[in-house]
């Protein structure tokens, strides 16, 4: 019987195949005469009218590719039973964070299938934890999430930031924790923004209000600091720091442990830090420069009196541990506490005190306790090949909470005691998933340039090296962010279905320090989609898959790499899912907050890296050939990549695909960039794109 079904879903899967390819037919685009004019070169933009996004225009073109898009995966036979199965994957309890604070614990949890997750509190670690605030009440439909929170010092206010349809835009409330009541202020127009507490009030980051109807497209400039006093209105707010002489930089505030100090971080694009520190024992105090360039990467950890521990990279590609007294701030008088390691610091926390350090080892987490003057007490001991997700601890306990994950198993939590030097696991969730019928193992592979690169490649235990196992590629490699162990509840039901997962750790990224970074940015960008490729060779060779086997995907930068790899080597997969990807690589500099990306991308303003963008950005590649199966997936309300990058892209690779192999767009509506998307709307996406994964490859499901 089980060999009956599997044929009957083989024959199901070809005639499928042959009706969709016979009734293909693209909605129609217009194309509109635009040609710019780059240092002399001559530049077509046919689809420029689809980056207005209220126009009816676009709006007609986004309901009809959607349309296309929904019969084709209507048609595919399994897409409910893997709906099905993600659903029963999804259901098991998380537990995303715990920190304490004032002498109670606080955690966020999901029951499994909550649109978002629910903000508790508890007396002690084992009690009965109460609801502090849950976004599942702020909307029926779940798409009104939770975007940072923050605790006043005595724990009696909760500031909190809401976005709405995974906006970058965030509205801040407070609730008072005594009373269980929201305050009546709202503080609106919030974006890339901390909430730094001082006294009865906090520190803030927002913009003016943009232009009517242009709330996802505009420019972000003129970033200003506030401060915000409860019980007032946001009118009343004062203005703390503004620069207006450089529109385009971004301006965040913190506050030490014990509020004695204002920190004000400056930045022009999403690397370098400058940084100011105020004294606010006086009201007269100045804010005092520390460091004044955007070259390094710096960020305040505590302070002991006018004593502050800095995380940086200055003079240490692969980070240190510096003190520097308000006194004498100069460089000079720097003080090294935790010198640069062969290992990459990921981060530092104050233990009571002692201190924790995360390292990252060959892209796995190590931690270590350290006596207060750097010197190492002890390794944590950790399970092999895990990603620590946090470290939450303070000053004032001798305890910590931190999580690992795997690339089989989701977040474990453990409680760590100084004193001891032991650490407990207090939560180990269980899932519907048999995290031990799989493995997940460590490759290295040679680049085009001969560049050593990591590869984790994740699936069933036994699995036969036979060169035709679907395989599914998942890459990233860009502002100096590491892809560690990851457990992705939505990669189990590929890896059920007999699928190898790999994550290669391409330049672009951090795992191994600045310099892993520098050399996938600007014209070294080639660098990043050439050690991608290389992966994908390497899988090939080694017989776990074929290119007919393979399916390629990628988010926002990684949708980027997506783009140009396919456009560069259109043969290397079968199906390819750039997903709210920067795909635009002339203009995206010109929408909300894509100034602050040219640090690692470059400008087509200058001429130099003009030439080098031109060379790879996905859109002005694409050329009359046959492209792999493609998916691209988008937000309506994505304020972060605009989707009109993907819009263009969608519809110049419809015109230009020569073979039979779908060239389909999905556009989320209410849905952002990916951050606060509510778990069903997750399950619908995943889905899809499952489905189309699936059929695409050829598997019966």
């Amino acid at each position: 019987m089980r060999f009956y079904n599997l044929i009957i879903g083989l024959i199901t899967l070809v005639f499928s195949s042959l009706y969709m390819q016979a009734q293909w037919i693209y909605p129609e685009t217009k194309i509109v005469k635009q040609t710019d004019d780059y240092h002399g070169t001559k530049v077509d933009d046919p689809y420029r009218w689809l980056e207005d996004e209220n126009s009816a225009d676009t709006k007609t073109w986004i309901d009809a590719e959607n349309a296309l898009t929904n019969q084709y995966l209507q048609t595919i036979p399994f897409k409910e039973k893997v709906k099905a199965r993600l659903t029963e994957l999804w259901n098991y309890e998380k537990r995303p964070m715990m920190f304490k604070k004032a002498n109670k614990f606080y955690s966020l949890r999901n029951n499994g299938l909550q649109n978002q997750s629910v903000l508790y509190v508890q007396d002690a670690l084992l009690s009965k934890p109460k609801v502090l605030l849950d976004p599942n009440e702020l909307s029926k439909d779940g798409t009104v999430s939770l975007t940072n929170f923050a605790l006043s010092k005595d724990a009696a206010h909760l500031a909190y930031g809401i976005s709405k349809a995974g906006s970058d835009w965030v509205e801040i409330h407070i609730k008072n924790c005594l009373t269980n009541q929201d305050l009546p202020e709202v503080i609106k127009w919030v974006k890339f923004s901390g909430v730094a507490w001082k006294g009865n009030g906090f520190y803030y980051s927002r913009y003016d209000a943009p232009k009517a109807g242009k709330d996802f497209t505009d420019k972000n400039q003129f970033h200003k600091i506030y401060y915000h006093q409860l019980g007032t209105p946001q009118s009343n707010d004062q203005l703390i720091y503004e620069d207006k002489l450089n529109p385009n930089r971004n301006f965040s505030a913190q506050t030490t442990h014990d509020e004695n100090y204002l920190i004000i971080y400056g930045s022009e694009t999403t690397s370098g830090q400058s940084v100011m520190i105020k004294d606010l024992s006086s009201p007269q105090n100045k804010l005092i420069p520390i460091v004044t360039n955007f070259d390094n990467e710096y960020s305040i950890i505590d302070n002991i009196g006018n004593q502050f521990y800095v995380l940086t990279n200055h003079k240490a590609p692969r980070y240190r541990l510096i003190r520097i007294s308000l006194n004498n701030p100069s460089q000079d008088n720097w003080s090294e506490i935790i010198p640069q390691h062969d290992d990459l610091l990921m981060g530092v926390s104050f233990c009571g005190n002692k201190i924790i350090t995360n390292y990252l080892h060959q892209v796995n987490s190590k931690l270590f306790l350290h006596a207060i003057n750097g010197k190492i007490e002890n390794e944590i001991t950790l399970p092999e090949l895990c990603k620590v997700t946090y470290v939450n601890s303070s000053r004032e306990e001798d305890i910590a909470l931190y999580s690992t994950v795997s690339f089989t198993h989701p977040e474990d939590i453990y409680f760590f005691d100084t004193r001891s030097k032991t650490s407990k696991r207090i939560f180990n969730p269980i899932i519907p998933f048999k995290s031990s019928d799989y493995e997940t193992k460590q490759v290295f592979y040679k680049s085009k340039d001969g560049t050593k690169i990591s590869m984790f490649i994740t699936h069933k235990k036994g699995i036969e090296l036979n060169g035709n196992n679907p395989c599914f590629m998942y890459g990233y490699g860009g502002f100096n962010i590491s892809i560690a162990p990851e457990f992705r509840i939505d990669r189990a039901v590929f890896l059920e279905a007999g699928g190898i997962y790999c994550v290669p750790n391409i330049r672009g990224g951090g795992e191994y320090g600045e310099e892993w970074h520098l050399n996938g940015t600007k014209c070294k960008k080639q660098n990043v989609f050439d050690d991608f490729i290389a992966a994908c060779e390497y899988l090939v060779a080694n017989k776990y898959t074929s290119h007919q086997k393979m399916a390629i995907h990628g988010r926002s930068n990684g949708g980027l790499l997506i783009g140009a790899v396919m456009t560069q080597r259109p043969d290397i997969a079968k199906v390819a899912l750039p997903t709210v990807g920067v795909l635009d690589m002339l203009r995206f500099q010109l929408f909300t907050i894509g100034r602050a990306w040219t640090v690692d991308y470059g400008c087509s303003e200058n001429k130099d890296e003009f030439e080098c963008l031109y060379k790879y950005s996905p859109l002005h590649n694409l050329k009359q050939t046959e492209y792999p199966a493609t998916m691209v997936l988008t937000g309506d309300h994505d304020d972060r990549v605009v989707p009109a990058h993907s819009f263009k892209f969608a519809a110049m690779l419809q015109k230009n695909n020569t073979g039979k192999n779908p060239q389909l767009i999905r556009i989320d509506k209410d849905a952002g960039h990916g951050a606060g998307k509510p778990t069903d709307k997750q399950i619908e996406e995943f889905a899809d794109m499952w489905s189309f994964v699936f059929y695409n490859l050829g598997i019966a499901f």
